[in-house]
């Protein structure tokens, strides 16, 4: 009897981190992408962000389907989303083109990190009405990421419009229904 006590408590301990578990692994993933960036490998940079997504989407979906959402994820998960959603696609586009423009790539790059964090610091203290105020993170990381893809085929000026476009969708207070 004892045995399956410890069982138990060992399977509840285990289902009731199973959401952290999958967010810090989109915070890796996110970390990962930053480093194999700075190494010059973008591909690689890119492809982890956009598993890095998959992971986002499904660490709520679990926590919600085994009733263990709490504050210290909802934390957790912003801390994820800044690394993998705002820091790894900044400096994806900033290595593959926004350096070409100097201190206003450097600028824009870290512009677009900090409007990230806003959007993140004020989802984090507003209640939860079914709505997003502004672009959400994840989204905008994933917008950026892919464009990412188009660098060959337009011109470069295009990528500050870019980046500074979904800086602002992201602090601007239009509502976004959640899906």
């Amino acid at each position: 009897m004892f045995l399956l006590d410890v069982l138990d408590q060992t399977i509840k301990k285990l289902k009731s981190q199973t959401a952290n578990v999958i967010t810090l692994a989109n915070l890796s993933l996110g970390g990962f992408a930053i480093v194999f960036g700075l190494h010059g490998n973008l591909r690689l940079s890119l492809l982890l962000i956009f598993i890095a997504a998959l992971a986002d989407r499904f660490d709520g979906m679990v926590a919600r389907k085994f009733n263990i959402e709490s504050e210290l994820g909802k934390q957790l998960d912003s801390m994820s989303d800044i690394i993998s959603f705002g820091v790894a696609p900044a400096l994806l586009l900033y290595q593959g083109i926004l350096h070409e423009f100097g201190g206003p790539g450097s600028f824009f790059t870290v512009f677009y990190i900090g409007c990230g964090a806003f959007r993140l610091a004020r989802f984090n203290i507003t209640e939860s009405n079914g709505y997003f105020t502004g672009l959400p993170i994840t989204a905008a990381g994933c917008l950026a990421t892919f464009s990412f893809l188009i660098i060959p085929y337009v011109p470069a000026q295009t990528f500050l419009f870019i980046i500074i476009i979904l800086s602002f969708l992201m602090v601007s207070s239009f509502k976004l229904k959640k899906v």
